[in-house]
Formats: structure tokens, C-alpha cells, sequence
């Protein structure tokens, strides 16, 4: 190219540019010029190439021409620019990865802050997404990924940000929503409803309808009020939250939620230390005949806190569950209840009494439960007869066959089954004929309001002649008013368990509430 001007290498209007930058070059004190563009190739491809210029002089000092070197760096670019693409962009669904996201978000509340206007950042969680690599293989996963990706994309403004954090949480950053909280609050919630409503449309992966529905928690923000990494945290409390309401669900972040954590937190540690320090008791309640006369009881834990006094199940059974202390916290019981049953069987006017011990789902899906309940029971000395192990319907249906081997193989050694919480949940009466039961407990929820809701009274009314057709006990709890009793008792459930015949107590004082001439014969 030596001896051609500039609109002979590059057609109009490149050639302009090239002219122009020759020019600055002529009068530019340095005399050197260097910059990136690109050129067409003869075969109608851009190169990206980098022009290396330097002025010529005459013997006076004068411009008299202009000499270069370009160099083809196409290849170097399209390394560069992979590895932006891999620095900053989720590889499967090429969205915003968390460090884009890091930055846009930064970018997003700077703009807030300047225009005093609210955003929302949101954290959307899809519903059961292992279900589907577990089922229908993680290539099927990916593409609902890519798919929910794709949808992101097409349903947020221009100016708004979506980003995949990992696994099957993604992010979306909305700005200019509102002057006021309240504006921005409902702005957020349209876009948070269209969102959950363009995900829950049926997806065809592999030639096959699939249905997918998110979680999503909002957090407002305005300026640099929070850092990126707190709105973030706050968004995925209030995720949470929505899936505990049930999944599919929209929850924006109260700041009381943070303070539920926190309690949760506190309590998930010093769990550690109550289950070390012997901090957790057993409560017993009694369960009586249509006599009154007690047939056993039902142990409940308890956690004797030094600083917070005592704590009900409530509060750390469900905690328990998440961490897995509950594993531990359960055998406890179990033994504690086992060893309890050995001294009762020590005495004529106890040893007829029956303990009821709940079992936790984490704890009975484990492998070698039958085989650590065995062993407790040959640890104690205790009556396999006398121990009846209560399983609520979640947990039976998690596997009903695993379920069914197990307590086969537990009746085997004379233990007992009875089915807590029944009617809550989502039992099938095909898996209930299965089940070797032994009872059925009537929960609490519909025995409240017998005497006075038609639709309770029609309820237990059919448990109760439902159990009778299968051969089983019956028991209601929460049995609280003389009237309740009655009406139970005209329908056929003889067995009761409530505070009208007595709270949870302590050992002591449980067995001291324990007249002789109350009990049953054994």
C-alpha cells in the first residue's frame, strides 16, 4: 500500500476517518500516532487491526508524508473478548454473572441516590428446579434455565438488570420506580406479578409440556441507603419467605423478618450448647380412656432456656429439622422414653402405661433407623409394646414404600404406629389401607371447633367411622371441653388426649398427678 491514499485501502466513509486521523497526525507535535479499528476484508469479513503511524520530514522539519504499519489483531480481540464473556457473563443462560451484577447494581443506586427515586432489586428462586435434574436430567435442566433466562430478558424495561446468581436463582434490578416507597412498593409488585406469571406459562423442553413456577422476594432501595451485599441478603430472606407461604408467591422484605433470622441464628447456636448442657426435658401429657382412666402418654420436648426461659417446640423443632439436630435431639428423646418405659414396667400400678414418641421425617428416612431403634430398645429393656412411634402424614408420603418397609420391619418387634396430625395433610386412602398403622390421631385443628363448625363435626365424623372400617385405634387431641368429649364419644372415639385431663408436665410432676386408683389395670 506504499504510495496510496487512504480512499484507495478503505472504502468511504472509513476512508474519512483515516484522512482525518492523517491530518492530526501531520500537525501533531509527537508525530506518532497509534489506534484500533477495523477493516473490511476482501472476502467481506472485519478484521480488527491496529495502525502504528509516524510522520515523515524533509531536511527542513516539513510534513512530506506519512509511514505505517498494520497489524492484523483479530484474533487477539476475540480472546479478549471471551474473556470478558466468561469474566462477567453466566456461560448457560449468558446473562449477567453475580460480579456484573455486582457492578450494575452499584451503578443503579448511584442513579437513585442523584434522582432521590426508589428501585427494587428482586431475587426469584425457581419452585422444585431439583426435582427436574433429578428427573429429567440436567441437559433438561439447562434448558428450562436458558428458557426462564430468555423470559427474564423479555418481560424487564431496557434500562432494568437480569442476572444469573447460580444454580436456579437469578436477579432482576429495577430502577426508577417511584419518588415514594409506597409508589415504588406497587411498581415493584406489577413487574414481580408479570414476572411470576410469564414464568408459570408452560415450557415444551424435549417435546414435552413442563411446568415451572418462582419464588420472589423484593427489597426497595433508594441511593446508597444499603450496601449491594445487604439488599441482596434482604431479598433472599423475604424469598424465603414467599416459599414458605406456599411457593409461587411474591413477599417483600420487613425489616422484622431480619429480625426472625437473627433469632433463628442465635437459636440455631445455642441448640448446640442445650442439646451439650442437658438443656432440652421431656414433657409428658397424659392420653386417657373414655373413663378417664390414663392409658399412657405422648412425650414433648422441651428446651429449658437459662436466659429466655422455656422454649416451646415450636420455636426450634422446625429449626432443628433444617440443621439436622433433630436426628439427635430425637434418638435422645427415644432412649429418654425407652428408659422412662423400663422404670414404669417396674411397678404394678405403671406398667401398663404406653409412650408415644414423635419421629421426625429427617430421622426416620435415614438408612439405620430400624437398626438404632433396635438397639435402644435393647439398650433400655423396654417393652417393644409399650413404645408407639407417631409419624405425620408429610413424612409418611416423602416415601411411602420406604415408610411401609420400615414399620413393617419395627411391628415386627412389637412396636406401634400411630398417625399424627391426621386430616392436615394430603393423605391418600389407597397409601392409608397400606400403612400398617396401628391409630389414627384426630388433630387438634378440627376438634377445636366440633360443637360449633358443621363442616369440623362432618370431618372427624368421618375419620372416626373411617378408622373403624380399617380396624383402628382412634384418638383425638386438643381435647379441651367436657362438650367436645361428648360429641367424640357419640361417635364412636373412646381414646382422648387434651388439656381437659392434663397439660404436658414435667416427669415428676406427671407422675405424681398418676393416682393409683386412676389407672387402668395393665
Amino acid at each position: 500500500i506504499i504510495g496510496k491514499t487512504v480512499f484507495e485501502i478503505a472504502p468511504q466513509p472509513q476512508s474519512e476517518v483515516y484522512r482525518d486521523k492523517d491530518l492530526d497526525l501531520l500537525t501533531s507535535e509527537t508525530g506518532v500516532q497509534v489506534y484500533e479499528s477495523n477493516v473490511k476484508h476482501c472476502d467481506g469479513t472485519l478484521h480488527d487491526v491496529i495502525f502504528h503511524k509516524a510522520r515523515l520530514n524533509d531536511s527542513n522539519g516539513d510534513p512530506m508524508g506519512i509511514i505505517g504499519v498494520i497489524l492484523d489483531i483479530t484474533d487477539r480481540k476475540q480472546s479478549e473478548r471471551d474473556i470478558h464473556q466468561l469474566a462477567f457473563y453466566d456461560p448457560l443462560t449468558q446473562l449477567p454473572n453475580r460480579r456484573l451484577l455486582m457492578d450494575r447494581a452499584l451503578q443503579a443506586l448511584s442513579v437513585s441516590a442523584r434522582s432521590e427515586r426508589y428501585g427494587a432489586l428482586m431475587l426469584l428462586d425457581l419452585d422444585d428446579f431439583k426435582k427436574v435434574n433429578d428427573s429429567k436430567g440436567h441437559d433438561v435442566g439447562d434448558q428450562l434455565l436458558c428458557e426462564v433466562a430468555e423470559r427474564l430478558r423479555r418481560t424487564v424495561r431496557e434500562g432494568d438488570s437480569v442476572a444469573r446468581l447460580g444454580g436456579d436463582e437469578f436477579v432482576v434490578v429495577l430502577e426508577e420506580l417511584g419518588q415514594s416507597a409506597a409508589e415504588a412498593a406497587a411498581q415493584a409488585e406489577l413487574v414481580a406479578e408479570k414476572i411470576r406469571d410469564v414464568l408459570n406459562d408452560p415450557y415444551l423442553l424435549e417435546g414435552n409440556r413442563h411446568f415451572s413456577s418462582p419464588s420472589i422476594g423484593v427489597v426497595l432501595y433508594r441511593g446508597h441507603e444499603e450496601t449491594i451485599e445487604n439488599l441482596l441478603k434482604f431479598a433472599d430472606i423475604a424469598m424465603y419467605q414467599s416459599k414458605q407461604a406456599g411457593r409461587n408467591t411474591i413477599r417483600f422484605y420487613d425489616p422484622a423478618m431480619q429480625a426472625a433470622i437473627d433469632t433463628r441464628l442465635e437459636l440455631e447456636s445455642e441448640l448446640d450448647i442445650a442439646i451439650r448442657e442437658k438443656q432440652l426435658q421431656l414433657y409428658y401429657q397424659v392420653q386417657v380412656d373414655g373413663m378417664r382412666r390414663p392409658l399412657g402418654a405422648e412425650v414433648l420436648m422441651r428446651w429449658q432456656h437459662p436466659q429466655r426461659g422455656l422454649i416451646l417446640p415450636a420455636q426450634f423443632i422446625p429449626l432443628s429439622e433444617d440443621t439436622g439436630q433433630i436426628e439427635v435431639m430425637g434418638m435422645w428423646a427415644l432412649r429418654t422414653a425407652c428408659l422412662q418405659l423400663k422404670s414404669w414396667q417396674q411397678h404394678a400400678h405403671t406398667r401398663h402405661l404406653t409412650l408415644a414418641v414423635n419421629v421426625s421425617a429427617r430421622q426416620f428416612r435415614k438408612a439405620e433407623f430400624v437398626a438404632q431403634v433396635s438397639r435402644v430398645l435393647l439398650d433400655t429393656g423396654a417393652r417393644p409394646s409399650l413404645l408407639k412411634l407417631e409419624l405425620t402424614e408429610s413424612t409418611v408420603l416423602l416415601d411411602v414404600e420406604d415408610t411401609i418397609a420400615k414399620m413393617r420391619e419395627l411391628k415386627l418387634l412389637g412396636i406401634s404406629f400411630s398417625m399424627d396430625d391426621f386430616g392436615t395433610g394430603y393423605s391418600s386412602l389407597q397409601y392409608l389401607k397400606r400403612l400398617p398403622l396401628d391409630q389414627i390421631k384426630i388433630d387438634q385443628s378440627f376438634v377445636r371447633d366440633i360443637a360449633s363448625d358443621p363442616n369440623d363435626a362432618a370431618i372427624v365424623q368421618t375419620i372416626i367411622a373411617m378408622t373403624g372400617a380399617l380396624g383402628l385405634n382412634v384418638l383425638a387431641e386438643g381435647v379441651e371441653t367436657p362438650e367436645q368429649q361428648e360429641f367424640l364419644e357419640l361417635r364412636g372415639c373412646y381414646n382422648f388426649q387434651g388439656f381437659l385431663f392434663g397439660k404436658p408436665l414435667p416427669l415428676e410432676e406427671f407422675e405424681a398427678a398418676l393416682r393409683p386408683e386412676q389407672l387402668s389395670s395393665a
